[in-house]
C-alpha cells in the first residue's frame, strides 16, 4: 500500500561564490566612478575622505577632486609646531638684564645666556650665582619685602655684643687692677700666691712654664656649668690651644673646630689688655700672671673687633 506521507523537499545547493550578507557589513565598494570592486580593507583618501580600493587608492588614480589639500594641512601644522607659542623679539644686548649680582655685569636673558630667578630673595641671576650661597641670598632683604622683618644682621649683633663688652671689660679692669698704692705690689704678690694654691690644671706642665690666670664665662653670650676658675697653662701654648683647654675646665661648649659660623665660635677677651685675643698669638706675649680672660661666644673676628 502506498505511504500518504509526502517527501522533504530537496535542499538548495549552496553557493561558494555568493557573498554572505554579514560579510558586507565588513569594508566597501571602491568608489571609483568606473570601478565597483568590493575590498574588505579600502583605503581612505584624507583629501576627498571617499573610500577606494588598491588600484586607486592614490589621488592620481582616482583623480582626486581634492589633489594636495592633504598635504598643505600637513604642512601648515608642522609649521605651527615648530613655531613658538610666544614668540616675540629674539633677546638682544639692548633687551637683556643684567645679573643681580652686585659684582658681576653678566647679561642675562638672551640666546647664550639665561636667567635664574631666585624664590628667596626675588631677583634673577646668571648661571655663576644661582646658587643662593653664591650670591650672599640671606643677607639680602627680598624685592618686596619690608626691612625691618629680617633683624639686625650678624655684624649688628656683634658690635652691639663688643660695645656691652667693652663697658663691661673697663669695670673688670677696675677691680683686677686698683690704683696703685705703696702695697699694690705685695698685695698682687699675695694674690698671685693665692691664686697657685688654688688653680688647677695639667701636672705634666712644668712649674716654670706655667701661666696663672683667672678664667670666667660672660653669661650673657656662653652657658657653662661653671661660671668661673683658677688655672694654669703652659705658656707658650698658643692662644687657641690656651681657649680650647679652658673650655674643657668650665665646660663650655666649644665647636670651633668644626667649622660653625662666628655666631657659634668661642673667643678670648683680655681683662687688663681691653681687647679679643687672635687665635694665633702665644699666651706668654700677650698675657701676665695672675691676668684674667672671658670666654665670650659670637662676637665676631678680632679684626671686625677692632
Amino acid at each position: 500500500m502506498a505511504s500518504s506521507s509526502t517527501p522533504p523537499p530537496p535542499a538548495e545547493p549552496k553557493s561558494f561564490t555568493a557573498m554572505d550578507k554579514e560579510m558586507l557589513n565588513i569594508g566597501g565598494t571602491c568608489q571609483y566612478l568606473t570601478c565597483d570592486s568590493y575590498d574588505f580593507l579600502p583605503f581612505r583618501c584624507e583629501s576627498c575622505h571617499g573610500r577606494f580600493c588598491q588600484d586607486h587608492r592614490t589621488e592620481a588614480g582616482h583623480k582626486c577632486a581634492h589633489a594636495g589639500e592633504w598635504a598643505a594641512k600637513r604642512l601648515q601644522q608642522q609649521a605651527n609646531r615648530t613655531a613658538s607659542p610666544s614668540s616675540g623679539p629674539k633677546p638682544t644686548v639692548l633687551t637683556a638684564s643684567q645679573c643681580s649680582h652686585p659684582h658681576c655685569k653678566t647679561l642675562i636673558d638672551t640666546l647664550n645666556a639665561v636667567g635664574v630667578a631666585c624664590s628667596t630673595c626675588n631677583r634673577k641671576y646668571c648661571l655663576k650665582h644661582r646658587i643662593p650661597e653664591d650670591h650672599d641670598c640671606k643677607n639680602i632683604i627680598p624685592l618686596g619685602a619690608r626691612q625691618s622683618v629680617r633683624g639686625p644682621s650678624q655684624a649688628d649683633k656683634a658690635r652691639t655684643a663688643l660695645g656691652k663688652l667693652k663697658l663691661w671689660g673697663k669695670e673688670k679692669q677696675a677691680a683686677v687692677l686698683p690704683k696703685p698704692k705703696p702695697s699694690t705690689a705685695a698685695s698682687r704678690a699675695v694674690a698671685l700666691n693665692q691664686l697657685k694654691r688654688t688653680a688647677k690644671g695639667d701636672e705634666k706642665v712644668p712649674l716654670e712654664k706655667r701661666l696663672y690666670l683667672h678664667v670666667e664665662a660672660e653669661a650673657n653670650t656662653t652657658t657653662s656649668k661653671l661660671p668661673k676658675g683658677a688655672f694654669w697653662y703652659n705658656k707658650i701654648w698658643s692662644v687657641g690651644r690656651l681657649l680650647d683647654d679652658a673650655a674643657r675646665g668650665l665646660q663650655v661648649q666649644n665647636v670651633n673646630n668644626r667649622g660653625g659660623g662666628e655666631e657659634e665660635r668661642l673667643r678670648i677677651f683680655h681683662v687688663e689688655g681691653g681687647r679679643l685675643l687672635d687665635f694665633g698669638e702665644k699666651a706668654e706675649d700677650v698675657l701676665g700672671q695672675g691676668n684674667t680672660i672671658v670666654l665670650l661666644r659670637g662676637v665676631g673676628p678680632v679684626s671686625a673687633a677692632a
